[in-house]
């Protein structure tokens, strides 16, 4: 049994990963022989959608207080991820004042028909803020997992997902990485610890730091993770220049296109990566 094996059964809560939004159905059936999954990560920006470096100052009042855009800024949202399989969010608000007490991700997985959502509150500030982490998904899960990652100032979170039987398991990690590389080098670390010895493994989210760099370098020594491409620019969305958000993959998994999406719903580019995974995980919906 994998690190990662361990922590689903000790850690497991996955009230939200089996969760049906009202109006959907989930179809058990196995997925027979489909190998090909469409991920895509994504950092909303609790739908703020800043476009100019002049508005962290000037709109900074949309990270407090609910604005009327927000709500046509996620249904743009998801439209975008509606053609996906499994999407990762980061920065997304859980339930309070600033969403007029909606959890966006609930929102975005009925907007977007997915039958299966998760979210893991990283900082929980009451009625002011709900910092969360999430996912969406068209496949059954059969465990999640949270952790939270070692930080002085906490608030920095990770989910696994398992996809398949635990005798030969699909992890997919949702991640968000601190601002500051001493603290990001100790979360790699523990990411490290939990990845161990498991075979097919996706590593996605934003990252807060590009790709070369010592957080990588530790990363790749430790595991037999890969990114296909080190050269998607995601932030600032609006003039990118800087690739901080990443998918990373273990090579029993083919990843096929990958691609940074036009949007400018946030201050992040989202990325999307075809995966090619073995016929041998059995997949169901």
């Amino acid at each position: 049994m994998s690190s990662l094996d361990h922590s689903e059964a000790s850690g497991s809560e996955p009230a939200h990963a089996t969760m049906i939004p009202s109006g959907l159905t989930a179809n058990s059936a196995s997925i027979a022989a489909t190998t090909r999954l469409r991920l895509l990560s994504y950092n909303i920006q609790i739908g703020a959608a800043t476009k100019r470096m002049r508005h962290y100052v000037t709109q900074s009042w949309k990270h407090v207080l609910p604005h009327s855009a927000v709500f046509a800024n996620l249904d743009h949202i998801a439209n975008l991820i509606r053609g996906y399989d499994i999407v990762a969010l980061q920065e997304v608000d859980a339930g309070s004042v600033r969403s007029r007490y909606i959890n966006q991700l609930e929102y975005l997985a009925r907007k977007a028909h997915f039958p299966y959502w998760y979210a893991q509150t990283t900082r929980n500030l009451g009625r002011f803020a709900q910092h969360s982490n999430g996912f969406l998904s068209r496949l059954q899960p059969r465990a999640v997992s949270e952790h939270r990652l070692p930080s002085k100032i906490p608030g920095r979170g990770l989910i696994t997902v398992r996809y398949g039987s635990k005798g030969n398991p699909l992890h997919i990690m949702i991640v968000h990485l601190a601002l500051g590389r001493r603290t990001r080098l100790k979360q790699i670390a523990y990411i490290c610890e939990l990845i161990a010895t498991s075979e097919h493994v996706v590593l996605m989210g934003d990252f807060n730091c590009r790709l070369p760099g010592p957080e990588f370098d530790l990363l790749f020594s430790r595991t037999s993770l890969s990114e296909p491409t080190s050269r998607l620019h995601t932030f600032p969305s609006w003039r990118p220049y800087r690739n901080i958000d990443h998918i990373l993959v273990t090579p029993s998994l083919r990843a096929g296109k990958v691609k940074a999406l036009n949007s400018t719903y946030s201050d992040h580019l989202p990325i999307a990566l075809e995966l090619e995974i073995p016929e041998s995980i059995l997949l169901s919906r």
